[in-house]
Parts: structure tokens; sequence; C-alpha cells
């Protein structure tokens, strides 16, 4: 917590105000305080540092292991991600209607490294709040990398068979798989083609959009 807490003076922010930019509850930083002070290295958030690390203008490393710069305008390991689509959290999103050019629809800039094989996607409604808002920017792996199985009780990115994609808590079905929201109906006992593990989940207003693209022609249908 001393580089967070070093970090939160440099760019003048308080720990509440760092918690609300980077798309937290305001206690997240006092509540991740405490929980170090209880379970020492074990109580630190990795979702939630990396959460912070744009808004606090480092690295996700520099934050957990002060490896590296400590600020990204030192630094020259920023990384970059292709946004490819749309993910429904209370919208339905229907990849059919949609025109995605090759180069994807924009390139985002990000202050810390990312393993290869990533893409990206914006999250489209308000099914998944208080965790996720519509705008976020989810990080996920290209390729499913491990067998459903090991997913149920988690969220992620799926495609359904039927073409849809969602952010979703995948728990099992019985016939299939059923899809959580905090605050919509489930989805139940849909088969998916495609599982994308999340890597990283940054709120819209910490990320720098680079290349924009001519957008996405696209189809949403809001459930209940």
């Amino acid at each position: 917590m001393r580089r967070v807490e070093e970090r939160l003076k440099a760019v003048g922010l308080s720990a509440q105000a760092a918690s609300t930019q980077a798309g937290l509850s305001k206690d997240a930083i006092r509540n991740m305080q405490r929980a170090i002070q209880q379970k020492g290295r074990a109580g630190v958030s990795t979702k939630t540092i990396t959460a912070l690390a744009p808004v606090l203008e480092t690295s996700v490393a520099w934050l957990l292991n002060e490896e590296g710069d400590e600020s990204i305008q030192q630094s020259d390991h920023r990384r970059s991600v292709k946004v490819v689509g749309y993910l429904g959290a209370g919208a339905e999103v229907e990849p059919d209607f949609e025109q995605v050019p090759p180069e994807g629809l924009e390139q985002v800039d990000l202050p810390f490294e990312l393993p290869d094989d990533m893409i990206a996607f914006i999250v489209r409604g308000d099914s998944m709040l208080p965790a996720l808002k519509d705008g976020h920017l989810m990080i996920v792996y290209r390729e499913q990398k491990k067998p459903l199985e090991s997913f149920y009780g988690e969220e992620a990115a799926v495609r359904t068979s039927d073409g849809r994609r969602f952010i979703k808590t995948i728990m099992r079905g019985t016939n299939g798989v059923n899809l959580f929201s905090w605050n919509a109906p489930p989805i139940e006992n849909v088969q998916l083609d495609w599982i994308g593990e999340i890597f990283a989940a940054i709120p819209a207003g910490a990320i720098r959009r680079t290349v924009k693209q001519g957008g996405i022609q696209g189809q949403l249908r809001l459930r209940a």
C-alpha cells in the first residue's frame, strides 16, 4: 500500500477520489488497506490494482512489485489493445448486424503491458452494476485456454451458440449453462461457443482512445 499512497500524493488525489475515478466503490482503497493489515500480501486485490493503475498514472507491475518506472509519463512500456466489439450487460448484442472492420473499432493505449493474445470489448448495458458500468473496457484472452468447468462461478465474456455476446457470471445449468447478472434475470440453459477469460476491466473515463475507426453498426436489444 505504500506505493499506492505514493502515487495518490503524486497525482494529487485522495483515496476516495481515486477509487471513484477507477470505477470502484469509494472505499476500495481503504478496504484493501484493511485486508492487507489482516492478511498481508494476500490482501492485495489485483482487480483493484488494475483499475487504479491508470488513475494513479503508473503501471500494475510498479504498484504490485515496484518493477519498471513509477510514472507512465517516463515509461516506454505503454501497450495498446484493439477493441473488436461490444459485450451485452443488460443489452443483447446481435453480432449478425455488426460490420466490424479488420483493424477493429478503435485502439486503446494502456499504462501496463499486456500478454500478446489480448482483445477488448466495450460493455453495453447496466445489468452488471455495480461491478461493471456501461462503457467499461473489458480486456480478455482471444483464445479460450481453460475448460468450461473452470469458469463456473466466474465472470467472463461469452459468445452463445446462436452468436450473442455477453459479460456474465457463468454457472452450471441442467442442459447447458446459466448466465447470471447482478440485477437482471438469468439466461438459462444456453450453449457457449467461446469464453473470454477477463484480464482487466477498465472504466471508460480511465482509458485513452488513440485510433478511432468508422464505428460499429450493431443492434442492441434491451433485456429486462
